[in-house]
């Protein structure tokens, strides 16, 4: 679903963004364009480490508000992005043991919103998504998280596995959400923890599953076999939380 109030168009007006502190999620561009102001932006793209997407014509003028995109637009976020350090600050001012969401390639924004939302709800400290292919701070987000995406600092960083073994080394362990994993009242979820989310269709990567010191899974007794992604993480976090009130 596009955000209109997210989106910009046209070279000039991506450039000056690219080359500006604006917080661009994507840049999509013409496929096959050899215009210089287009190739102009797609270097500074390339120098922020910013997803670009080339698309056909048909695409850009779907997703066109003004009808002159001329070949370009960029998404922007809607909201300002924390840092990684700004979640542990959180906790250590609450004087709490950190608790942290990891998602690994949540692409729905309904998701997105809904998780952070429970993780105001859950006592979490923040939620961490990846730069590349997962949802990011549209305002489709914002109203799915009902308000929390003003409590709830969300941080985005460039690698999901190098952010967990950075965040081990200051004291988190990290499970996994994974449906043959141990069942989450048999794992210790107490402490500082991390949990970590994956992707709506395929989970958690390997890569990052095998930086995880544990895995979760929610016992299960219907007929299929997977939760929603939202509801999986909100079921995590409140298991989190009875742990740690000690029931």
């Amino acid at each position: 679903m596009r955000d209109s109030s997210s989106i910009i168009e046209g070279k000039n007006v991506c450039i000056e963004a690219l080359r500006s502190d604006t917080e661009i999620d994507r840049l999509f561009v013409l496929d096959g364009s050899t215009d210089g102001g287009i190739r102009t932006a797609v270097r500074e793209a390339k120098k922020r480490g910013i997803r670009t997407d080339f698309v056909t014509k048909d695409r850009l003028d779907q997703m066109s508000e003004t009808g002159h995109h001329q070949g370009i637009m960029a998404y922007i976020a809607a909201y300002e992005y924390s840092d990684v350090e700004d979640i542990m600050k959180k906790a250590e001012e609450k004087g709490e043991d950190p608790f942290v969401i990891i998602l690994d390639g949540i692409e729905d924004p309904h998701n997105l919103g809904a998780i952070i939302r429970t993780a105001n709800l859950c006592g979490a400290h923040g939620v961490i998504i990846p730069k590349n292919r997962a949802a990011s701070l549209t305002q489709t987000v914002a109203k799915a998280s009902a308000g929390a995406l003003n409590f709830t600092p969300v941080a985005k960083v460039s690698n999901i596995s190098q952010t967990i073994d950075m965040l081990k080394d200051k004291g988190l362990w990290f499970a996994c959400a994974d449906m043959s994993g141990d069942v989450m009242y048999d794992v210790n979820l107490k402490g500082p923890i991390g949990l970590v989310i994956g992707n709506e269709g395929s989970g958690v990567s390997r890569l990052v599953r095998e930086h995880c010191d544990m895995t979760a899974s929610i016992p299960m007794k219907g007929d299929i076999d997977s939760l929603n992604a939202s509801v999986a993480c909100g079921i995590l976090c409140f298991e989190v939380v009875r742990q740690r009130m000690g029931k």
